[in-house]
């Protein structure tokens, strides 16, 4: 059984990721959190706190009311419960950077996020690639045609970066500069006149590495909203034909590990019978800082508390229903 202080296992049994999210939910930490902002435990097998924690959370620690990332609204707490939610935090998993487990993976997949974040978790996948990581397939860098906010305009401008306009942008300018590449070996994709509806793929070769695949997926719900990471993971799985048994590792912010975590579970090892790790990128290595890492608030950590929560219940209702 997982302890507090990590995302779910790599399990892809239904019995084994049940074990595994039930020990992150029913840990003193996130029952801690719940007390602290009035919530009682509830009665009940894992679907019913699950459930119970999706409608709390989303009356207590939901900051972006459908909103970007950038564009939540900052709560104001008082020092005991900064305190409280970032020990929870840590203790959950969220706050600290730990290295791959394995020195070989199949695939490497690095997940597209806000434009500083882009670069770095390229910048941590080429660092890893050049320390000894070893990698049979090949990296893919997933991201999306969102367009860039103002703040992250700046951001890229204030580090001499090119002023790109979406988040696939910036993770294909980041590819070809940290890997020493200038023009992709192939590829693909459709323009359909909107970006809820088109997808690109870019796959570069760099020498004595593995193929960078740079991917934009379409949204499943386009009518609805842009594509997400679990459209993008799919969109991925089908075209490098993931197999059963592929060791993949994600890269990604350690704030983000859980919730990212169960959605490639969900997305990817339930449904191909592949194995996942997830890694948070570490913000203490050198040659990754020409962006600033973000500061990280109280309000934003029980915002991914939220995603994590959501994301498990995800999960769990897909391995209850096979």
């Amino acid at each position: 059984m997982q302890s507090a202080d990590a995302a779910p296992s790599t399990g892809t049994v239904a019995e084994q990721i049940t074990a595994d999210v039930r020990a992150w939910v029913d840990s003193t930490p996130l029952r801690g959190l719940v007390r602290h902002f009035g919530g009682d435990w509830p009665a009940g097998d894992l679907a019913d706190v699950l459930r119970f924690l999706d409608d709390f959370s989303a009356r207590h620690w939901d900051f972006r009311q459908g909103r970007e990332r950038p564009d939540a609204r900052e709560p104001a707490f008082d020092a005991l419960t900064s305190r409280l939610v970032l020990d929870a935090a840590t203790a959950l998993g969220m706050a600290r950077a730990t290295p791959p487990a394995r020195s070989a993976y199949a695939h490497l997949v690095v997940l597209g996020g806000l434009a500083h974040a882009c670069v770095r978790r390229v910048a941590y996948a080429s660092h890893l690639l050049r320390t000894g990581l070893r990698v049979t397939g090949e990296v893919a860098v997933l991201g999306s045609f969102r367009p860039l906010s103002e703040w992250e305009r700046a951001t890229l401008a204030d580090a001499g970066l090119p002023p790109d306009e979406t988040e696939v942008d910036v993770l294909d300018t980041a590819v070809r500069q940290v890997f020493g590449v200038t023009a992709p070996a192939e590829q693909a994709g459709v323009d359909a006149g909107h970006p809820h509806h088109s997808w690109s793929s870019r796959t570069y070769r760099p020498r004595g590495l593995p193929a960078v695949r740079v991917l934009a997926a379409p949204s499943s719900e386009p009518h609805r909203r842009r594509a997400h990471t679990a459209d993008t993971q799919r969109f991925w799985a089908e075209h490098v034909r993931l197999a059963p048994d592929d060791e993949v590792l994600m890269v990604t912010a350690p704030i983000y590990v859980p919730f990212q975590h169960c959605d490639a579970l969900r997305t990817l090892a339930v449904p191909y019978g592949c194995r996942i790790e997830t890694v948070g990128v570490d913000p203490t290595l050198a040659d990754l800082a020409v962006l600033p890492e973000q500061t990280l608030t109280p309000g934003r950590y029980l915002q991914e508390i939220r995603s994590a929560i959501r994301s498990m219940r995800a999960l769990h209702d897909q391995v209850a229903r096979r």
